[in-house]
């Protein structure tokens, strides 16, 4: 995988990568922490170039370059796409998809920067991932269809806490919203997208989205939801916003609206400054 800092290995066998002057923690399960600086920019939110799967032959990169197009037009006119392209041990399976809420145009624009992007930032790898806020794009040499994957994730969280309503309110009522929405996730007809709002105080109102990838079943997706759930007290205990990244699903909760449509009243807010990530990494 492609970072900036120093590895090191634990007594078990976890890898700790250190970036800038970003903290380090480890967990109980032995994964690896990184903690960086965010700031709102048309980058990617995040990537995954995997630095073990060096392309060896040709035919895997005139693969990869054939795949992508596949992609991009699979998810402009539907939303999601799984395809492969090549055969035996050159093959390549790839996997895109568009937030469910989001608009065909800003799908199809925002795929389309992923194939680009994702080219130039993994260049040598076949296992390379890319994630946008409206879009998710994936190929690799193994067949991930259907898989769960939760291997590899980042976590934005807002450095600031919550204080209207108090915390304790504040996470029982967000435990409620993910209940839900999760629960809409996995309901047929859904395509793995659930999202709501709902009033905290007569000024704060939470609104949260989740989505997984449509090539997982109705357990796989409530496995991925709940995964990503469950480590809310480690990286988002008491914070205002929170987003997790992972291969299979997306989550995400605000105090200000950012999902479509929007009410009358609403508009879309850019994310703040005040935005940190921790990478989540079992090697």
């Amino acid at each position: 995988m492609v970072f900036i800092g120093g590895i090191r290995e634990s007594a078990h066998g976890t890898a700790f990568i250190e970036i800038g002057d970003g903290g380090r923690r480890e967990s109980a399960h032995g994964t690896a922490f990184i903690e960086i600086g965010y700031g709102e920019s048309e980058d990617p939110s995040g990537q995954f170039c995997g630095d073990s799967t060096k392309i060896k032959n040709t035919e895997i990169y005139k693969n990869i370059d054939s795949l992508l197009p596949k992609l991009v037009l699979g998810t402009s006119q539907y939303g999601f796409i799984t395809t492969s392209y090549g055969k035996g041990e050159s093959q390549v399976y790839g996997l895109a998809q568009c937030r469910g809420d989001v608009s065909s145009e800003d799908c199809s624009t925002c795929i389309q920067d992923a194939a680009n992007e994702i080219r130039k930032r993994c260049p040598n790898q076949s296992d390379s991932r890319i994630w946008y806020e409206y879009c998710f794009l994936r190929y690799s040499i193994q067949n991930f269809f259907g898989q769960v994957d939760t291997g590899f994730g980042i976590y934005y969280y807002n450095v600031q806490n919550v204080t209207d309503p108090d915390p304790d309110t504040f996470n029982k009522e967000l435990g409620a919203l993910m209940d839900k929405i999760s629960s809409d996730a996995i309901m047929p007809g859904n395509k793995g997208l659930g999202k709501a709002k709902t009033k905290l105080t007569p000024f704060n109102t939470l609104y949260g989205l989740v989505q997984c990838t449509r090539d997982l079943s109705k357990q796989g997706c409530a496995e991925c939801l709940s995964i990503a759930i469950g480590n809310f007290p480690t990286f988002c205990n008491d914070k205002k916003g929170c987003r997790v990244l992972y291969s299979s699903c997306y989550l995400r909760y605000e105090l200000y609206p950012f999902y479509f449509p929007l009410d009358s009243q609403e508009s879309i807010v850019g994310a703040p400054m005040n935005y940190h990530s921790t990478i989540v990494y079992k090697p």
